[in-house]
Formats: structure tokens, sequence, C-alpha cells
């Protein structure tokens, strides 16, 4: 087992956004996505069939929901649950510093997904 901190070895910017799995498992899977100013191509939307719990953990992003009339802006700290199949799409992410996300994918029970209390 070797300790892995989230913020060392931040790739630098480039054309694309970097996703990097960091655990899998056959019902989820937990990765870093890191973005330097990358957005959706005009017109494209994620349709993903699991659960999506996205954190971020440094930057600053915009995503938009579809139906929604405005993006959600999301700072350091802020989550968001996006249930399977709501498309979604990143509007924009902070061209002059890196955009560091925790992302888990998961399969959502027939109820849908949903945080639980400890």
């Amino acid at each position: 087992m070797r300790i892995l901190n989230l913020f060392e070895s931040v790739p630098v910017a480039t054309d694309a956004e970097c996703f990097e799995t960091l655990a899998a498992a056959p019902h989820v899977r937990i990765e870093r996505i890191v973005s330097h100013g990358q957005s959706s191509p005009a017109g494209f939307w994620y349709d993903q069939s699991q659960a999506e719990w996205i954190l971020v953990l440094q930057g600053s992003p915009q995503l938009r929901l579809e139906g929604e009339e405005q993006p959600r802006h999301l700072r350091p700290g802020d989550s968001l649950l996006i249930p399977p199949h709501v498309r979604h799409r990143v509007e924009w992410t902070d061209p002059h510093s890196p955009t560091v996300w925790l992302a888990v994918h998961f399969a959502a029970s027939e109820e849908g997904p949903r945080f639980t209390e400890s």
C-alpha cells in the first residue's frame, strides 16, 4: 500500500483534462480529474449509466445540468451528486490555475443514489 496525496504530481496544463483512476471495484470507480481551462465541446453532454459524486478539491469549475437555466459554479469543498442519466456538461474551468476534482462513479440502487448519514 502506498500513500497518495491528491495535490502532488498534479499534471501541468495540457489540451485535455487528465483522468486518473485511483481505485476501482466491480461497481465503483474513484478518479482524480485535473482541468486547466477545459470545457465540454459545444453540444456535448455526459450521459452516464452510473451515478457520479464529485468533489472540487482545488480551483473553480462551472457545471450545467440539462434543463437548468444557469450553470452551477462550484468552489473548493463543494460536492454534487449526479444521478444516472442526468445529462451534464462542464461549462468552464479556471484557465489560470488547475481545477482538481475527486469523482466517485457507482452503481445506484433502484431508489436512486442518496447520501447516507453516519
